[in-house]
């Protein structure tokens, strides 16, 4: 079995004549060059955008096909309570790059540089210099880095770009407004715009009605160039280029996040019966004529998409020493004509987007390595997204700066899964919350704008709906939150956690 982690010091006899000594160099190098010193793991980050808990088959989807994913968990492990750093977008990403912790990391919400108009400025709050990402980590041990997809911790100025922060080659999007069409007019290539042929104008309208003719209603808001098939290509490029050098491939897709767009024939893919209306924009994002069949044509193709990621390997040679994980950056969402409701997408958990509650941050976690990751196994084990950093350093034989995680890396390879006293996770926007995992149980504040005494505890084991407070019955679980709560959280000018920071 492929092990990628560095070898241990190979000790030489000290009693060893000159010309034994010499003979053991010889074995030495010829043992360098052969299966002693094994090649270092690549390694596929995938983090899909709002995808939810229950919108995979092999957690529990009944409506979406998504056979490539299922291969993945089939042929490798499966995570049952893995979590997202934060709720939303950019505090997640900020947390899985940096290994920190909302309580500590730099960037704990979605703070915009502006607004939606085309000569708006780009990008959000951006992560600071001082902080090491996992790119720049493996750099210091030879790998070839990349982001395909959105970036969403900057924007094109100097210091804020993913090449500022560790890696070799972006294209995608930098600023998470610009995302919120999946047809842009532009997306980035390292520090210059590749302009694409598609309509543009506001990813944000309303329409009194929208024809039922996919073809037209694609020439109206969308155009010709689908963003993921010119990510997809570009990564694919990438694994040819590097296939001799260990890669870090960050793949941070923007599926299925509003607004609902995708190429009609793969919409056609589904059944019209599905959709007896359609969304005008009522509640945010681009009209759509079909938009149950559309969200479920943007999770096929993303599930496609992985498919031709692991087909690319495989003809290249590589699979057996690269590591795919599959995950997402949080909850399926509320807005933009999502129906959440029709397809299960939070399996049933409390809560969306913008929620502590499991249903906002409890993600879908698959690992696959066929040399190195066990196949069928399921791991319950409690982990969360700023563990990665922690985990990939084990496993790429580097070591890691300073952060909050603890290492995944031997639930990966199917040994005793290290173990944690707690999980935390402050969220600032919407009503402000504050949560804890302490084992099975949860201790939540949900609302530290308006009701910051208000705190609820959960069984997840028994209750992972969250359906009955025990608060009134577990006080030490309360008083051992309370100290975490104060411990963990490092008050944050531009991100202040309702009135705690307040005080």
């Amino acid at each position: 079995m492929f092990d990628p982690r560095p070898l241990g010091p190979i000790k030489i006899p000290i009693r060893c004549t000159a010309k034994a000594y010499c003979r053991i160099k010889t074995m030495l190098a010829a043992l360098a060059a052969t299966t002693l010193f094994t090649p270092k793991l690549n390694v596929i980050y995938i983090m899909a955008d709002d995808l939810g808990y229950g919108e995979l088959g092999c957690y529990g989807q009944k409506l979406i096909p998504t056979p490539n994913i299922d291969r993945l968990a089939a042929e490798g492990t499966k995570f049952t309570r893995f979590y997202a750093a934060s709720t939303v977008c950019a505090p997640t990403r900020c947390s899985l790059m940096t290994g920190l912790h909302q309580g500590h990391a730099p960037i704990r919400g979605n703070k915009e540089k502006g607004g939606f108009g085309p000569n708006d400025p780009e990008g959000q709050t951006a992560l600071p210099l001082r902080n090491t990402t996992i790119s720049e980590n493996l750099k210091t041990v030879g790998y070839k880095t990349a982001i395909f997809g959105k970036w969403g911790l900057g924007g094109p100025q100097p210091g804020e770009t993913p090449m500022d922060h560790g890696f070799d080659t972006f294209y995608g999007y930098l600023c998470q407004r610009r995302a919120h069409t999946h047809y842009p007019t532009y997306l980035w290539d390292n520090h210059q715009p590749d302009l694409l042929n598609n309509v543009g104008g506001s990813a944000h309208q309303k329409v009194s009605s929208v024809t039922s003719d996919l073809q037209e209603w694609n020439s109206q808001f969308n155009g010709s160039d689908f963003a993921h098939a010119k990510i997809l290509d570009r990564a694919q490029g990438f694994i040819k280029k590097n296939k001799e050098n260990p890669f870090f491939i960050y793949y941070a897709t923007t599926i299925p996040h509003a607004a609902l767009q995708a190429p009609p024939e793969w919409i056609e893919k589904f059944p019209k019966e599905w959709d007896p209306k359609p969304y005008l924009g009522a509640n945010g994002y681009l009209p759509n004529p079909r938009p149950r069949a559309t969200y479920a044509a943007m999770i096929a193709y993303l599930d496609w998409s992985v498919g031709q990621l692991r087909e690319t390997l495989e003809r290249e040679g590589i699979a057996d020493r690269t590591l795919i994980v599959f995950t997402s950056d949080n909850g399926a969402t509320f807005n933009g004509g999502v129906d959440t409701e029709f397809f299960n997408s939070n399996g049933g958990l409390r809560g969306k987007k913008m929620s502590l509650y499991e249903g906002g941050i409890r993600e879908p976690f698959i690992a696959w390595c066929p040399s190195l990751v066990p196949a069928g196994k399921t791991v319950s084990e409690p982990y969360v997204a700023y563990d990665t950093l922690a985990s990939l350093s084990e496993l790429c034989g580097t070591k890691p700066p300073r952060n909050d995680g603890i290492s995944y890396a031997s639930a990966l390879l199917g040994k005793e899964p290290k173990k944690r006293d707690y999980i935390y996770v402050e969220y600032p926007e919407a009503s402000a919350m504050q949560a804890v995992w302490i084992g099975s149980f949860k201790v939540i504040r949900p609302d530290l704008k308006k009701n910051p005494e208000k705190i609820e505890v959960y069984d997840l084991d028994s209750d992972p709906s969250e359906k009955t407070d025990l608060a009134a019955k577990r006080p030490d679980l309360i008083q051992r939150a309370k100290q975490i709560w104060t411990e963990e959280h490092v008050p944050s000018k531009d991100f202040p956690l309702g009135v705690i920071d307040k005080k």
